[in-house]
């Protein structure tokens, strides 16, 4: 097994298993809720805002590991940053995981540890797992009232 999967596996079951920033958000400023109906993965994202700029973020659900530790690390990755920093975050990590940049085009220091995903390109059912929390998160920037689905 190379180094790389091995700390992707090592990443994806620490998030799992203790999840960062999991739980409800008191005085949250929006909220949104994600299904991805074929694996079974629920979850809501919680925003709190500064203006632009998301000052908290959390999550709370079930679903798989990569469900659970997409929505784990995205919520480290977002404290503040701006909604047009978020949103051209989300757009390089749905590429990366889709498989559509390469790693010369995308730097693993530009997505830091959400690196770990990379490898998700090569499963596609597993794509919606891992963007869930993304989309999901999405809808709570822009106070949808909508349940996200993956289908």
């Amino acid at each position: 097994m190379s180094y790389f999967n091995e700390l992707y596996q090592e990443v994806i079951l620490d998030h799992n298993k203790r999840p960062r920033n999991f739980g409800e958000l008191p005085g949250a400023d929006s909220r949104a809720n994600g299904n991805n109906p074929l694996c079974g993965d629920r979850l809501t994202v919680y925003l709190k805002l500064d203006g632009k700029t998301v000052t908290d973020v959390r999550f709370k659900g079930a679903g798989c590991a990569i469900s659970t530790a997409s929505a784990s690390l995205m919520t480290e990755a977002l404290k503040g940053k701006t909604v047009e920093e978020i949103e051209h975050l989300f757009a390089r990590f749905r590429a990366m995981v889709t498989g559509k940049t390469s790693l010369a085009e995308e730097p693993a220091a530009k997505l830091g540890k959400l690196e770990v995903f990379r490898g998700v390109s090569d499963y596609p059912v597993r794509v919606k797992c891992a963007t869930l929390a993304w989309h999901t998160m999405l809808a709570a920037l822009r106070q949808s009232d909508e349940t996200v689905s993956t289908e």
